[in-house]
């Protein structure tokens, strides 16, 4: 009988979040090097050369792949022969421990994200706990662990259904990934669960997840079970669809697709699909009460060489001096680099500026001719001015949109993602203009923020306002002030091209 030490379990826990904080796990590296040397669209290889390249920085530099640092998921199986040195603390007591240490790590702290009272107050906890633990007991004398951290953007994506029992989960597939956007950060991987009950399906998705990227080494062999054959027509009919990365279009939109299942009643098919973004983050490791776990880090020239180079053709832009008749010059598609001070909000800040609207009271900053970035940056360590600083999904911020256009002063707004379309038909209105960043390269557009201060709402932390001063943010120009929008013009012109060559 193996005995588990409680601090040997809390130490993993820890250092397994730090771990995936800054390494993606090798074999999602080298699955997207591979779709960036096949990638045949511009746009969509500069965003996956962004991806990569912000991965060997974060590896380098022991700091986060994504300002959106997750919601920790665990997954706890305890063999039925542990015993614990310890039973003051529960197993999900233990994983938060290490989660709140992790999260409050003074050489790289990571974003708390995870808001008490969700119905309510949502009011931060601070520290990133509670966990969300699964908890199985198993044969054996060893406690295994599978722990994620998974940002909100692709988690908002989620999509569950309860189909007949000989409805195709393929085509379910197929009608319902175009409907979620690209605000899950594609290319990535979709975990799906099939069977048991809906909640359990949504956990066998999830679990899915943790699993490694084999779906090249299944291709050379050939499926050998039904479930094969799914996950190949799914990743196949996917990536036909051309919404490619950051969903531009392209030809790489998932890298994997990974199933579950479980015996189901007869009556039903309960589906579970969930999306892992491009900042895949995971490790799985084994307790035997001979300590705590060794985690290997990969070596840095593990990593592709690649480089992200902005072309000659780039406008350059002093956001200082621009105005709404300059915006009106850009064009869709456009590479955009701005220099310059530029203000954030997301979410709760523009609740907040609405309500004061509302009113009728003044804000706290001018947004005239500004440009809003959509972020909730990492607290910065050392000399850095901030931490991790990628986008956040826009189209949480559409319903504030025509507001923030007509009474704010704004000329544009920058974001990860598409718009929908009545915040499209208020940007043209407005002749203003929506410019996306690439999620999933936190870090590298850090590097471009040379000073950042909070300027309003300080309380509420990650998403308080902050100007951020530039130099060279590489950004594209995803909404033009005509409604000229890449999000939708991408995907078909890509579609239709897979097709072709696929003749």
């Amino acid at each position: 009988m193996a005995t588990i030490r409680q601090q040997d379990f809390i130490d993993s826990i820890e250092d397994a979040l730090q771990f995936i904080s800054y390494y993606h796990p090798l074999d999602f590296v080298n699955a997207l090097a591979e779709a960036y040397e096949k990638e045949q669209s511009e746009a969509a290889k500069n965003a996956i050369a962004q991806m990569l390249v912000n991965s060997r920085m974060s590896a380098q530099g022991h700091r986060p792949l994504c300002q959106d640092t997750g919601i920790v998921t665990c997954f706890v199986k305890v063999g039925m022969d542990v015993a614990w040195d310890k039973t003051d603390l529960t197993v999900q007591q233990m994983v938060d421990e290490g989660t709140r240490r992790a999260y409050l790590n003074p050489d790289n702290p990571l974003r708390a994200s995870i808001v008490a009272d969700p119905a309510g107050s949502r009011k931060n906890t601070k520290d990133n706990t509670p966990a969300v633990v699964h908890i199985d007991m198993v044969p054996g004398g060893e406690v295994e662990v599978m722990i994620a951290a998974k940002g909100g953007g692709s988690e908002n994506k989620t999509k569950m259904a309860m189909l007949n029992p000989s409805d195709s989960v393929a085509d379910w597939v197929v009608e319902t990934l175009p409907k979620m956007g690209a605000g899950w950060c594609p290319p990535g991987m979709l975990g799906i669960g099939i069977g048991g009950t809906a909640e359990k399906s949504a956990v066998l998705a999830k679990e899915s997840l943790m699993e490694p990227v084999d779906i090249q080494e299944l291709i050379a062999r050939g499926p050998k079970t039904a479930e094969e054959e799914l996950r190949l027509e799914i990743y196949n009919r996917v990536n036909q669809l051309g919404i490619g990365a950051q969903g531009l279009g392209g030809l790489t939109t998932v890298v994997d697709v990974k199933i579950n299942s479980l015996p189901t009643h007869a009556a039903s098919k309960p589906v579970t699909m969930i999306p892992n973004c491009a900042a895949t983050r995971h490790v799985h490791f084994h307790l035997d009460g001979s300590g705590p776990a060794d985690l290997q880090p990969p070596k840095l020239e593990d990593w592709p060489d690649i480089t992200f180079e902005v072309g000659d053709n780039a406008r350059r832009v002093n956001l200082d001096t621009l105005t709404a008749a300059d915006v009106q010059e850009w064009k869709m598609g456009e590479t955009v680099l701005l220099s310059g001070k530029l203000l954030t909000g997301r979410d709760a800040a523009h609740k907040r500026i609405k309500d004061m609207l509302d009113k009728g009271e003044e804000l706290p900053v001018d947004f005239t001719n500004k440009f809003i970035y959509y972020v909730g940056p990492v607290d910065p360590v050392g000399n850095e001015v901030v931490g991790p600083a990628g986008p956040t999904t826009a189209t949480r911020m559409d319903k504030f949109t025509d507001m923030m256009l007509e009474k704010t002063g704004i000329i544009g707004m920058i974001g990860k993602a598409e718009r929908g379309q009545q915040t499209v038909e208020s940007i043209a209105k407005h002749k203003a203009v929506y410019l996306m960043a690439v999620g999933g390269a936190a870090y590298l557009v850090a590097k471009a923020i040379k000073k950042a201060e909070v300027v309003a709402f300080a309380d509420l932390g990650m998403e308080a306002i902050y100007e951020f001063e530039v130099e060279d943010m590489p950004v594209t120009v995803a909404v033009d002030s005509a409604g000229e929008n890449a999000h939708t013009s991408g995907p078909a012109i890509w579609q239709v091209k897979i097709a072709e060559m696929e003749k």
